[in-house]
């Protein structure tokens, strides 16, 4: 009978030494494939290293639907908690090292503390995004509201995001507003569009020459009327009035069901005021599902949009993840978001846009979409898993989360957590 076959190395070692040579031969062969096309790999590892994506604060604690909050053990207690999962993010992804804070469900005491604690973390404060939707004095509006001493309390909050920002290094200030109107005649379209102008005046007036206001649009809900900013429109003419540091934020589950969210995106990048976007995905409405996760397609197609315009003019845009996690693990949740987007990002960059373009000229109408479909149809999963190793992160992020036992531990220390957000 023949001897059993020993390993030299304990099984686990043998296997994540197999998996490496696994992914290594992917890679390999990717990036021959690659190069038979013409594609600089180099150039696009290089791209794929320095793609930002920022993720919220709100995204780590317990939300949830209209109808219920359905709370998960480990969640943070506090901003400080919330911190301390978006580092595993970011050291599992390599790419998130900004996080978006939201007032008053993080506010604190000592903001530059809370500065300090993020970059001992390794990361920084992003976005910041005050609350003016569930204070009952604004069930009629905040910027909008008829009565001026709301619309002063309002006010006053956004000046307060001001400051905060100033004290966390922030330089962006991203406003999204309920405000609208239930039924037809309950108030005036235009005064109300006037009163919002007034308030943000205030408010554009009193920032910092480098911090940036980005205004959210949302066509319904809560307002299911009409809403005060419902479409890219709405929000793109109210920061042309503002100054050239407003510009507006595209959130991808903001819109009917019916809308080109590509077209809409080389709009504003034509006009100069594509300021950030809230990443998520939705079947419906609003859904808050994880990003990439119904329409992939879609998410490539904005991608193919932003990869041109960063190659023509390099602008600013901030890449933001917008989501709740209600029934699914929050961290590993954020995670597959951000590993999406960096598959998306990265067959956006493999499109031979100089194929492209000839077919455009030439009216080879599917010539054109079949060059879409090369990029879109390539397995780019070895390539991004080369480049987070590059940054030093995991080849296999939910693979390492799942193994380090995180998530057992911070359920241990944490709890029920408190919960920060709407629900």
């Amino acid at each position: 009978m023949p001897a059993p076959l020993v390993r030299e190395a304990p099984a686990l070692e043998w296997e994540e030494r197999a998996l490496e040579s696994t992914e290594g031969r992917a890679y390999g062969c990717l990036s021959e494939s690659l190069a038979a096309r013409g594609v600089d790999i180099d150039r696009v590892e290089g791209r794929l290293r320095s793609q930002r994506v920022e993720t919220p604060s709100w995204g780590f604690g317990d939300t949830g639907t209209r109808f219920a909050v359905f709370p998960q053990r480990g969640v943070p207690r506090d901003p400080f908690e919330k911190l301390a999962d978006a580092a595993r993010v970011h050291g599992l992804t390599g790419v998130c090292p900004t996080v978006a804070i939201h007032i008053p469900w993080d506010r604190v005491d000592d903001y530059s503390g809370l500065k300090e604690h993020a970059e001992s973390l390794g990361l920084r404060i992003g976005a910041v995004n005050p609350n003016l939707f569930q204070e009952p004095d604004y069930k009629l509006g905040s910027v909008c509201h008829p009565d001026p001493a709301v619309r002063r309390q309002a006010t006053d909050h956004l000046l307060e995001c001001v400051e905060v920002a100033v004290e966390v290094g922030s330089d962006v200030l991203s406003l999204w507003f309920a405000d609208g109107t239930n039924y037809a005649g309950q108030d005036s379209f235009i005064e109300r569009r006037h009163r919002m102008v007034e308030c943000l005046g205030e408010v554009y007036s009193t920032m910092p020459d480098d911090l940036r206001m980005l205004l959210e649009y949302k066509p319904y809900e809560p307002a299911f009327y009409h809403t005060d900013l419902a479409d890219w429109g709405a929000a793109l003419t109210v920061c042309q009035k503002l100054g050239e540091r407003a510009e507006v934020l595209v959130d991808l589950g903001h819109h009917a069901k019916e809308v080109n969210i590509e077209y809409v995106v080389a709009l504003l990048l034509d006009e100069g005021r594509l300021g950030g976007f809230h990443f998520n995905n939705r079947k419906y409405g609003d859904d808050d599902l994880i990003v990439g996760s119904v329409n992939p397609f879609e998410l490539f197609l904005i991608y193919v949009e932003l990869v041109g315009a960063e190659e023509r003019s390099g602008k600013r845009i901030d890449y933001m993840i917008d989501q709740t996690h209600n029934i699914e693990p929050k961290l590993e949740a954020m995670i597959l978001s951000v590993t999406n987007l960096q598959e998306a990002y990265a067959k956006a960059l493999l499109v031979d846009r100089l194929a492209v373009d000839e077919a455009r000229r030439a009216g080879d109408v599917l010539g054109a979409h079949r060059a879409l479909l090369d990029a879109y149809a390539a397995d780019v999963r070895p390539l991004c898993a080369k480049v987070r190793e590059d940054l030093g992160a995991a080849a296999d992020p939910i693979a390492v989360f799942k193994e380090s036992g995180y998530a057992q531990k911070v359920a241990g220390e944490r709890g029920e957590g408190a919960g920060a957000g709407w629900g």
